[in-house]
């Protein structure tokens, strides 16, 4: 398969679909090929969902392109243009990011946890939810998606038994009403959204939901 060279071109939906099946089988191994989007024009593209994994899309023009939840792991964007991106619930763990305009402002905007104390939730399993104060000075993390951590939390209210507990399949942590929890390290990269910490979200909705 010949590569077709998209530096100052913009690509049309068809080609958007040859490009991103193209690159699916590239990324599975079966032929295809990496999409390569460098100096493109991308203004405006909806991207919503489009897995770019370690995609090519240095220099391109993003401004105001609609990469709502696109798989940007790995990417090359350096010094593409993310003026007025829309990277909300974007994964871009590793993505290369250096020299990209507006870069830091487009995942700022994807960062969801404010300053001062903040409420969070907790599921414990079995129906069991825990209410949580994480205190102005706690260190606090959010990645690319709405699960958080903290560098402790004060347990505020446990909803459906008298004590919240995790950790079955290991060392267990206690949830306590008026008694602080603290992890058993922290890990301060903000992009490992699985690592140490307390983990809770925002809104009790979605702690309920988390499975």
């Amino acid at each position: 398969m010949s590569e077709m060279i998209w530096a100052g071109k913009t690509p049309n939906p068809n080609d958007w679909r040859a490009i991103l099946e193209a690159h699916a089988k590239w990324l599975w191994g079966t032929g295809g090929q990496r999409a390569n989007l460098r100096d493109a024009n991308l203004q405006h593209a909806n991207l919503q969902g489009a897995n770019l994994r370690d995609a090519n899309l240095r220099d391109a023009n993003l401004q105001g392109a609609n990469l709502w939840d696109a798989d940007l792991q790995g990417a090359n964007l350096q010094g593409a243009n993310l003026r007025d991106a829309d990277l909300r619930d974007a994964n871009l763990q590793g993505a290369n990011l250096r020299d990209a305009k507006d870069g830091a402002l487009a995942i700022a905007r994807t960062r969801i946890l404010p300053t001062g104390d903040l409420v969070g939730w907790k599921q414990c399993g079995a129906g069991v939810i825990v209410k949580l104060q994480i205190p102005a000075d706690a260190r606090r993390s959010s990645a690319f998606g709405r699960q958080c951590r903290a560098e402790y939390v004060d347990v505020l209210e446990v909803i459906g038994a008298k004590v919240g507990l995790t950790g079955t399949h290991g060392p267990r942590t206690e949830y306590r009403v008026g008694e602080r929890v603290t992890p058993d390290s922290w890990d301060e990269d903000w992009m490992n959204e699985c690592s140490h910490g307390i983990h809770f979200f925002i809104t009790r909705e979605e702690a309920e939901a988390y499975e």
